[in-house]
């Protein structure tokens, strides 16, 4: 690190005002400031001081993400190599699962840091670095099929108008990793949804799907809508053909372990609920995720689950209300999406609120619109929509509280 840091000294010189290289300025305090704290000091006023910058606080969320990652590597190879029916040892998955998964991560990189470092030229601006944790959210909530183009066009959608457009970093009003799974699920549907995107080489062997555990379940909802009409027209044949394939579905269901460990077909890094939630636990020990958000994520969709389980008028009703919390996306987006502290709530009763509601409306958004049975995506998206709203109500409410206080004191 000291020949470094002696490197870097000797390069600072030229790329400060007034020097030859100055237009470079923002790209060398972008790199400098990776590696070291900077040296800078306040001049005027009286602040709060803490070697913690916003570099160590992304840093601290990538690192959050990396079981999450390890196990998407491995997962994606044991999906492959199950679907082939092939046996394959642990370093063979893992090979298998690193030439799809890296290849991703390094063009969500590649390109973001890109985008953003022409934006601080073009703006002469310091380097951004809030895409340090978006560059590495993006591939973790894409299917390992994926070409690494769209992989490319949806990063750059996501920090031009899910960010920059807005003012950069801290003045967003979505999170850019969920801006751009939407731009990709909604430009290119076939490459995002299916049953053929989720294991990588399956599209290529005749007869094997990998679809998801949702996308398996929520198919058997038009089946039941079929069933109703063969029952009317007096067809018994079929409607006993149709019962079988629908009982046949749900019987391959996994089990709760099993979608609790994550060995299920799903996006890269969101089937493990276990490795979420060790990330969970360095986020809400370092104090940089809030717990009120996920806890009340989780509660809202256990609600909406359990209601389910009592109406029960579809198979996705059916599914246990805490297997609807390791299913999809739902942990995932709990754990990093939902605690984005640019996108959520502020207030301690708003975060509250604002949890509870993507957790209720994510259950509800897969349950009732099959299309869309990775509901999570849709209910974060829309409640960091309503996220300054729920904030305003909270702080007027505190408002006429203290007020009606303040009029029985006197």
């Amino acid at each position: 690190m000291k020949a470094l840091r002696n490197l870097l000294d000797n390069i600072k010189p030229h790329v400060q005002k007034g020097a030859k290289f100055e237009k470079f300025h923002s790209t060398f305090d972008a790199l400098e400031t990776l590696f070291f704290v900077p040296n800078t000091t306040n001049k005027n006023g009286v602040h709060v001081r803490d070697a913690v910058d916003l570099k160590r606080t992304m840093a601290i969320v990538v690192k959050a993400l990396i079981p999450a990652l390890l196990f998407g590597i491995w997962n994606t190879g044991y999906q492959h190599f199950l679907a082939i029916g092939q046996d394959a040892t642990f370093m063979e998955m893992m090979g298998h699962g690193a030439l799809k998964v890296l290849p991703i991560v390094i063009v969500s990189y590649g390109v973001g840091l890109g985008v953003e470092f022409m934006f601080a030229q073009i703006r002469g601006h310091e380097v951004q670095e809030g895409f340090l944790v978006s560059g590495m959210l993006i591939p973790l909530v894409l299917p390992v099929d994926i070409p690494l183009w769209m992989v490319a066009v949806a990063t750059i959608f996501a920090v031009i108008i899910g960010k920059e457009v807005f003012g950069g970093t801290g003045m967003n009003i979505w999170n850019p990793a969920l801006v751009a799974r939407a731009f990709l699920f909604f430009a290119y549907p076939s490459k995002m949804s299916g049953d053929q995107v989720w294991v990588s080489g399956v599209s290529k062997l005749d007869g094997v799907t990998g679809a998801t555990p949702l996308g398996d379940a929520a198919s058997t909802v038009a089946m039941k809508k079929d069933i109703a009409e063969a029952m009317i027209e007096g067809d018994m044949v079929a409607v006993n053909e149709l019962q079988a394939k629908v009982d046949s579905v749900v019987d391959a269901l996994p089990n709760l372990w099993d979608s609790f460990m994550g060995f299920i077909p799903g996006s890269i890094g969101e089937t493990s609920t276990l490795a979420i939630l060790i990330g969970a636990a360095i986020l809400i020990y370092t104090g940089i995720g809030s717990w009120k958000i996920m806890t009340s994520v989780f509660a809202g969709g256990y609600v909406m689950g359990l209601l389910f389980n009592l109406w029960g008028a579809n198979p996705l009703m059916d599914i246990d209300a805490v297997q609807h919390l390791c299913l999809g996306g739902f942990a995932f987006g709990a754990v990093f999406m939902a605690t984005d502290p640019v996108s959520a709530t502020r207030t301690e009763r708003g975060k509250w609120i604002y949890g509870f509601l993507i957790g209720f409306l994510a259950v509800l958004v897969r349950v009732f619109n099959p299309a869309f049975p990775e509901g999570m995506m849709l209910a974060i998206l829309l409640m960091n929509t309503f996220a300054p709203l729920i904030d305003h109500y909270v702080v007027q409410g505190n408002i006429k509280r203290r007020l009606k206080r303040a009029k029985v004191a006197a």
